[in-house]
């Protein structure tokens, strides 16, 4: 059984930072999850992709609305993605899900779509 734990989120003020990590156990018993990411989820709001990597190829991909100002980083041999967030603005909150995916040919921009999803955290950013 594949399960994603997040940690790291919190509540800051405008221009502060946060960094989320997601550790994935289990994964031995599937192969491997080659795709995995974070997208957020605001109140009455679609999911919106955040960031995600491939594990294997180590490209990534970041969303415009926070290129700049997030980055997306993994600890391969530990199943574990981080998502380092700068300058945080009230847009930012919402709650981030860490999500993974076990096709080789993932796509690194449908990761609001991906078949494994962690718990979620909440950011709240504050003005």
């Amino acid at each position: 059984q594949v399960q994603l734990v997040e940690s790291g989120g919190g509540s800051v003020q405008a221009g502060g930072s946060l960094r989320l990590a997601c550790s994935a156990t289990g994964v031995s018993a599937i192969g491997n999850l080659y795709c995995m990411g974070w997208f957020r989820q605001a109140p009455g709001m679609q999911r919106e992709g955040a960031a995600s990597i491939h594990t294997r190829l180590d490209t990534r991909w970041t969303a415009d609305s926070v290129k700049g100002r997030f980055t997306i980083s993994q600890d391969a041999a530990n199943h574990t993605i981080y998502l380092q967030m700068n300058n945080l603005q009230p847009e930012d909150t919402a709650v981030y899900y860490c999500a993974a995916e076990r096709s080789w040919a993932c796509q690194l921009t449908r990761v609001h779509q991906y078949n494994y999803l962690g718990q979620g955290t909440q950011v709240t950013v504050s003005s």
